[in-house]
């Protein structure tokens, strides 16, 4: 199992690195060519989502984004660093069924987005902040240069 990690100050200009990286590796890691488009949206759109929560907390962190290879399958963990009540913690509880209100319908937008695009979706929120992981089938065996 091979992991990349990249960190990144939560600034939308760096979105835009993270899409690439992540296609890249997806690439390598023998996801069909054909959905490395859906790979590169997923991970803006998530990416996006967690700058967003970040500049809406006054977080300081660094938005989190493993990207990991294993035999089988291709994943993406996207984090934030909102705890508690907020952020992906209220989206964790709004896809078991608890009502949103209103100022979180942009970001449920994110994750419906996110939801449309990758068939395996995970949202998730723990004492070190929230995680979106995405997976995706490898077609291929990873070729290394």
């Amino acid at each position: 199992m091979a992991t990349v990690e990249l960190r990144f100050s939560a600034l939308p200009e760096h979105v835009r690195t993270a899409r690439l990286v992540a296609a890249a590796v997806a690439r390598r890691a023998g996801v069909d060519e054909a959905v490395l488009d859906e790979v590169r949206l997923a991970v803006g759109e998530a990416c996006s989502r967690a700058v967003g929560l970040h500049e809406s907390h006054d977080i300081a962190a660094p938005v989190r984004v493993l990207l990991i290879e294993d035999e089988k399958k291709f994943s993406i963990e996207v984090g934030d660093g909102v705890t508690g009540d907020s952020g992906t913690a209220r989206a964790a509880d709004e896809a078991e069924g608890v009502a949103e209100s209103d100022a979180e319908g942009e970001d449920e937008m994110g994750l419906a987005v996110i939801s449309g695009l990758v068939d395996d979706v995970e949202v998730t929120a723990g004492k070190d902040g929230g995680l979106i992981r995405m997976t995706w089938p490898t077609t291929t065996a990873a070729v290394l240069p």
